[in-house]
């Protein structure tokens, strides 16, 4: 029977491989980290934007020498701008006009607007709202781009029907095309069932990365697929750019809207206006007869939404179309636009796109 593998190992493999400037890669302080949990390994490579492209057939060599060692079922590397810095984070950003750009800039400066879709737990659809909703957005004509920046469940790749890497131009990656869309996702980097066991700053550098080092071009909107909670990257993009405001995504029930409390409560701590918010799976209407079931209860959301005094956005029922749609990577507000729930999905576009006309610019964020 094989050795288990360690770190140590692992790093010892790697000794073998140079980087773009001639260095043994496992003493050249490229390896930022190597995490190894049963036969999956992941890991990031320290490396400037400017060299990323140099750096792409090193990381397909670290990931064909690591699934070749015993005891590896899966190796994924990822490179990465971002290192983790060993002082105490810094203290909450400053907010508001007067305060001028966070230091670092501003990212995305050619995006019109922004939007992030939220919630504050996670099985209440925020993902096939985000997608739906920015297909409705370019069915109205609009230069959108798709950003998935749920780092540890990405699912855009399915949700889209997308397989595929992204091409990279110069030092930047190209967004893939589908639906009208411009999508970018961490999903189209790693294999489907490969976990991202990374820490915070890890997931913090990809996001901006994926901000960043994306060749987005000029757009009407980004639509931004928060992950569910209140964490690290809904920190780094209130700090690394100026949100137009945020779609808050909840069922129902009781329980769901206590979570969504938190995610409005999140960004109005942050200075991020919110948008406000949607009820998914409100109601259920049997295909055969008719007969509507309100499953999770109904009209919680546009009750909570009054309650804290923000926009209701609109309501999306249960239907099967939605959830066969987004398996098949076919979403349903492109496949069938003229149903009950590609119409409930326009509406909503069209709730949101009206906020955007008179809502507030998002502020820019001043860190330490």
């Amino acid at each position: 029977m094989s050795p288990a593998p360690t770190v140590e190992s692992l790093r010892a493999a790697l000794a073998g491989i140079r980087d773009p400037d001639g260095r043994d890669l496992a003493t050249s302080g490229r390896i930022e980290g190597i995490e190894l949990r049963g036969g999956l390994v992941q890991v990031t490579l320290l490396t400037d934007r400017a060299e990323a492209a140099r750096m792409e057939p090193v990381r397909r060599e670290v990931e064909r020498v690591l699934a070749a060692q015993p005891g590896v079922s899966n190796a994924t590397a990822v490179l990465t701008a971002h290192k983790a810095p060993a002082a105490p984070a810094p203290p909450p950003p400053a907010h508001g006009p007067g305060h001028g750009p966070a230091k670092g800039g501003i990212l995305l400066p050619e995006v019109g607007a922004i939007v992030a879709v939220a919630s504050g737990k996670g099985g209440v659809g925020k993902s096939t709202v985000a997608v739906n909703l920015a297909v409705a957005l370019a069915r109205d004509g609009l230069r959108v781009g798709l950003l998935d920046a749920d780092i540890y469940g990405p699912s855009l790749p399915r949700m889209l029907g997308l397989r595929r890497r992204p091409d990279l131009r110069g030092e930047k990656l190209v967004p893939i095309e589908a639906w009208g869309l411009k999508c970018m996702s961490i999903g189209f980097l790693v294999e489907e069932e490969t976990p991202m066991i990374w820490r915070g700053p890890m997931v913090m550098g990809a996001l901006e990365q994926m901000l960043g080092q994306v060749e987005w071009g000029a757009l009407d909107i980004l639509v931004v697929d928060m992950p569910p909670g209140t964490g690290d990257a809904q920190l780094t993009m209130a700090q690394r750019v100026k949100l137009a405001g945020a779609v808050i995504v909840s069922t129902p029930q009781d329980i769901a809207l206590i979570d969504a409390r938190r995610g409005v409560r999140m960004f109005e701590k942050v200075s991020v206006p919110v948008l406000g918010i949607v009820e998914n799976m409100s109601f259920f209407c049997c295909p055969a007869c008719g007969h509507r079931a309100e499953i999770f209860g109904h009209g919680g959301a546009r009750a909570e939404a009054a309650r804290l005094g923000a926009p209701f956005l609109g309501e999306v029922p249960l239907l099967l179309e939605i959830r066969t749609g987004s398996d098949a990577g076919t979403p349903v507000a492109a496949e069938a636009p003229d149903s009950p729930a590609g119409q409930a999905f326009a509406a909503v576009a069209g709730a949101v796109r009206a906020r955007l006309a008179g809502a507030p610019a998002g502020p820019r964020i001043v860190i330490g």
